[in-house]
């Protein structure tokens, strides 16, 4: 490939993949044999290029030779790990029907366990959550965002047959669409393919299907600043001196404050939506950007941010050059990130006895933890978030009252429309719905009521689509294992007769349907079993969930060399300001709302609950100050003894 970009591999590996299962056998070992070599040499093309899937911070405190050597050590012994268009990992081995690559329900008559597997139409029903806001929910979507990016094929049509995908109910790669009760179906593509394992690894292993992670896995604030030097130099302003992230140069807010910039290529995508006004996609380190209005937010918020912490830095350090503002303020905001997840959002998902035993307090970056996002983890238990998604969107006045002139909408209204932060009041009405509404939660009996279904934007089409059957559609696409095989990995008990699966989720009548639905215990989707799992105290997640995404980001933690606490990083009393850093200030600092909650993820009503932005910690950026070295005194001296005896 002259290119590794996603699309291009999706292309690629789609063909391979669709040329073995339809070859005869002797065919198949010829494909087989070639590609196993090239799967098992392909290692020293990706440690050339690793360089450029991590992001290099230029901290001059964590570029000392030690640090250096110890990231050469780890790119030379592992350089899959945690790289950009690498698999996603697998915790267990993946099962699929042929053992290959089709997943499960892709025959229709086969037997599972003895009986057939039930459709992926689900009823899902929301409740409010009196102590969280609807941010907590938001911030899960977007801190995915810089962790997974599973592409889907990007083919619309069946490589054998040309078939349309969104005009068949056959499963032909890469359609694999979802049935319905009504004998109709929901358009659905598989994931794009990837089949690489460790040197070693058995010829059947080595080529079974796997999925890739199309971005890198470290917690970094890459969804803000780009995973390819290409992008990321298209979200620069490299135009001045100041290391700033480039903005809108058409629209600002009211009060002047910037937006993030269009795509480069126009017309884009999101004109295609009804609009009068004709606006174009926002672009970001992360293409999802423009999937809907809270991330819109949260991304501007981000840039906001950027540059206002490189501003500063450049009067605290006006001897810094651009490139070091720049580097210096990326490293912050990935900081800010790193913090705000670990410490204020997964402890309140999983729990504080979970995390606890999880993740546990930071003792030091670990050369033999493996920072790659698992499968069972993209795909299924970060996922717990979708069964809250609320249909609607809140726009709240100052008041926190819903807004006079620029009324809640429903969800599908949200999708792909920058349009409405540029004409619509700016972020603030958005933002104040995230943490002045309460986020949804999951209902007990969510399988019994109901059904929630979201209008899904699709570019070129507009489908009624049940986001409960995505996710179970998904997960066997990717060939995950059952639920009670996830349980075993994470020790606990297996379930093995109604009785159990009542106490497990304590309410009978949910037991009692999943069991007529799957027939039989081992049959039962990951995702849905993990999700209808009673939560534990003090978390949103029950036990399966709470361990998988507890060993994620323990990982994702301790097998990052620039995770903020490691040695060398940052200074020490650079580390106690960034302690003061919350999410809270972030809206404080970039948006026109003066009040909100000491902790923007948790519910609180107004005004009884908030607080002014005064009482909200800031970071004193002082702690970065740097004196001028006589080498760069001298460097000044120099230049304008030059320049003087140039304009004489």
């Amino acid at each position: 490939l002259k290119s590794q970009t996603p699309s291009h591999l999706s292309t690629a590996l789609s063909f391979f993949f669709t040329t073995r299962f339809h070859g005869d056998s002797r065919n198949r070992r010829s494909i087989e044999n070639v590609f196993m070599y090239r799967a098992l040499t392909q290692g020293y093309q990706v440690e050339r290029n690793y360089a450029n899937s991590y992001p290099v911070f230029w901290n001059r405190h964590t570029q000392s030779k030690q640090v250096q050597a110890e990231f050469r050590l780890k790119v030379r012994l592992n350089p899959r790990w945690g790289a950009a268009n690498t698999a996603l990992v697998r915790w267990l081995p993946a099962v699929y029907e042929d053992g290959e690559g089709e997943p499960k329900g892709w025959n229709p008559e086969r037997l599972h366990h003895g009986f057939q597997l039930p459709p992926v139409i689900y009823k899902l029903l929301l409740r409010l959550d009196d102590d969280y806001s609807q941010l907590l929910v938001d911030w899960g979507q977007y801190i995915d965002h810089d962790i997974t990016f599973t592409p889907q094929s990007i083919s619309k049509s069946a490589f054998w047959t040309d078939t349309d995908c969104y005009q068949t109910c056959d499963n032909v790669h890469p359609c694999f669409p979802i049935k319905t009760d009504d004998s109709l179906c929901m358009p659905f593509h598989r994931s794009t393919a990837d089949c690489y394992v460790s040197p070693g690894s058995d010829v059947q292993h080595a080529l079974q299907r796997q999925q890739l992670n199309a971005i890198t896995s470290y917690i970094d604030a890459s969804l803000v600043y780009g995973h390819t030097p290409k992008l990321e130099s298209f979200l620069r302003d490299l135009s001045g001196l100041s290391g700033k992230l480039a903005v809108n140069d058409q629209f600002k807010d009211a009060k002047g404050r910037p937006y993030l910039p269009f795509v480069a290529k126009t017309p884009s995508a999101c004109r295609t939506f009804q609009q009068e006004d004709g606006i174009d996609c926002f672009s970001a380190g992360d293409s999802r950007v423009n999937e809907g209005l809270p991330l819109i937010s949260l991304h501007t918020l981000w840039l906001r941010e950027h540059n206002r912490i490189a501003e500063a830095l450049k009067l605290i350090n006006d001897h810094w050059s651009p490139e070091m503002i720049y580097q210096e303020t990326r490293q912050i905001i990935g900081a800010l990130h790193q913090i705000i997840t670990m410490r204020d959002y997964v402890p309140k998902i999983i729990g504080p006895e979970s995390f606890e035993r999880f993740v546990g307090p930071y003792t030091g970056y670990d050369t033999l933890v493996d920072p790659s996002a698992s499968n069972v983890f993209a795909t299924a238990a970060f996922r717990f978030g979708h069964a809250t998604i609320s249909p609607v969107l809140h726009r709240l006045n100052q008041s926190f009252q819903e807004h006079e002139q620029f009324p809640h909408l429903r969800l599908y209204k949200t999708f792909f429309s920058p349009w409405r932060i540029v004409k619509e009041g700016g972020i603030e009405p958005i933002i104040r719905g995230m943490i002045g509404i309460a986020a949804p939660a999951a209902s007990a009996n969510k399988l019994l009521v109901e059904e929630v279904t979201e209008m899904l934007a699709v570019l070129d089409t507009l489908q009624h689509m049940d986001l409960a059957s995505l996710n179970l559609q998904r997960g066997r696409d990717h060939g995950l294992p059952g639920y009670n095989e996830w349980r075993e990995f994470c020790g606990l008990a297996r379930i093995d007769t109604l009785e159990d699966l009542k106490v497990v989720l304590q309410d009978g009548r949910v037991a009692e349907k999943i069991l007529n639905m799957y027939k039989h215990l081992d049959n039962i989707d990951v995702w849905l079993g993990g999700l209808v799992e009673n939560y534990l105290p003090d978390a949103r997640t029950g036990p399966l969930f709470a361990c998988l995404i507890g060993k994620q980001m323990k990982a994702l933690r301790d097998g990052d060399r620039f995770w903020w606490e490691a040695d060398g990083v940052f200074k020490q009393e650079q580390k106690d300001e960034l302690l003061k850093g919350s999410l809270s200030r972030v809206i404080c600092d970039n948006t026109d709302i003066q009040e909100v909650p000491f902790d923007s993820f948790r519910f609180g009503k107004f005004p009884s609950e908030y607080v002014s932005c005064s009482s909200i910690p800031s970071i004193n950026l002082e702690a970065w100050r740097e004196e001028k070295s006589k080498g760069e005194s001298m460097k000044i001296l120099l230049f304008l003894w030059f320049f003087h005896d140039f304009l004489h």
